[in-house]
């Protein structure tokens, strides 16, 4: 017997001043403004795969935000591209927010008519976060540093 179908929702995309620290399952067009590999590593073990990991600055109409791609993902987020992320989580790195999409989250090419200008001025990656302990046990939440 086959097993049931099952009935998939349409992705609810998000824009890049509406992600927080911490987060997960965002989907966002991007536009990918540069791309600089930081991590070119090819092992000469046998059966073992290279790694490679670039930081790009990318946006879309209301701020930009480094992403981390990593292998196969640093080829399709070429310096002025569109990207599509879907599954992408929010990592942070010493106190600031980053873009990443791990083995569960897809990184390919938007559709060729996509065309927006990018708010240079949010940079949503500059802006510092640090843990803040809430007066009830258990709970923490994290804010912007001022």
């Amino acid at each position: 017997m086959p097993p049931p179908s099952v009935e998939k929702r349409a992705p609810v995309f998000t824009t890049v001043d509406q992600l927080r620290p911490d987060t997960t399952g965002h989907n966002l067009v991007l536009k990918v403004v540069d791309a600089k590999v930081v991590v070119n590593r090819s092992t000469g073990r046998v059966g073992s795969s290279a790694s490679k990991v670039a930081e790009c600055l990318v946006g879309d109409e209301t701020g930009v935000i480094v992403f981390a791609a990593r292998n196969e993902q640093v080829d399709t987020a070429a310096p002025g591209s569109y990207i599509v992320l879907r599954n992408a989580r929010i990592d942070m790195f010493r106190g600031s927010m980053r873009l990443a999409v791990n083995q569960w989250g897809k990184v390919e090419e938007a559709e060729p008519n996509q065309d927006f200008q990018v708010k240079m001025e949010d940079n949503m990656s500059l802006i510092e976060f640090e843990l803040v302990q809430v007066n009830q046990p258990g709970v923490s939440q994290a804010v912007a540093a001022q």
